[in-house]
């Protein structure tokens, strides 16, 4: 191998990068099963990732993004169980419409709540999201917890989220979690196995404020 030969990339321009990364992705990702906004939100995760299996792991409720779309459209409100979703999104695409991307987890109360209760602030902040707005999207790419106590609240019928982003990554609770999610007969988002995460659950809330923004 030749490490004295500069290495020079096909462009530099942002525009075209991602062009290209897309057209790679069409090309290796071949046919697929997803409807057409289904595949925007999947071919952003496989973005974010470079990983097609966790493309082709995902799962989605039947109208799940055009669900996503109106809520940003109607200026819902964005819950994210931790702060690097928060910080990842696109946030100009949903405030326009009047939304915000809130999360609970660090704040005071919380971490009182969760600690006089002996549970986890995931918890603690998917119940304070529930007291500070109806409807919503729910973005979770961190903690299963989050989305087990989600998915407890829908079952009793005191939360009815307009969509839930459930993606969380990890070996403990994660891939059951999000097996629990699918059978629910509420818009979701979700995968099959262990692979998530905030950067994933990110590439899907931000594909879908695209298509908001192109509606």
């Amino acid at each position: 191998m030749d490490f004295g030969t500069e290495f020079k990339p096909l462009t530099v321009q942002p525009q075209e990068i991602e062009g290209l990364s897309f057209k790679m992705i069409d090309e290796e990702f071949g046919e697929h099963p997803f409807s057409q906004d289904e595949y925007k939100v999947v071919q952003r995760v496989i973005h974010a990732s470079a990983d097609f299996d966790l493309g082709r792991s995902m799962q989605f409720y039947p109208g799940a993004v055009e669900a996503g779309i109106r809520a940003i459209r109607n200026g819902e409100q964005v819950y994210a169980d931790v702060q690097m979703i928060e910080s990842g999104v696109s946030k100009g695409r949903i405030e326009k419409h009047g939304g915000s991307v809130n999360v609970f987890i660090s704040d005071k109360d919380v971490m009182e709540e969760a600690k006089r209760l002996n549970t986890t602030r995931a918890i603690i902040s998917v119940r304070k999201a529930l007291k500070q707005f109806d409807g919503g999207i729910y973005a979770i790419g961190n903690a299963p917890t989050a989305l087990l106590e989600l998915i407890r609240l829908i079952k009793a019928g005191e939360a009815k989220p307009s969509l839930v982003i459930g993606l969380p990554v990890g070996f403990v609770s994660a891939p059951e979690s999000k097996e629990e999610l699918a059978k629910l007969d509420v818009p979701f988002i979700t995968n099959i196995g262990r692979k998530g995460g905030s950067t994933i659950t990110v590439a899907a809330l931000n594909a879908i404020s695209l298509l908001a923004e192109k509606a």
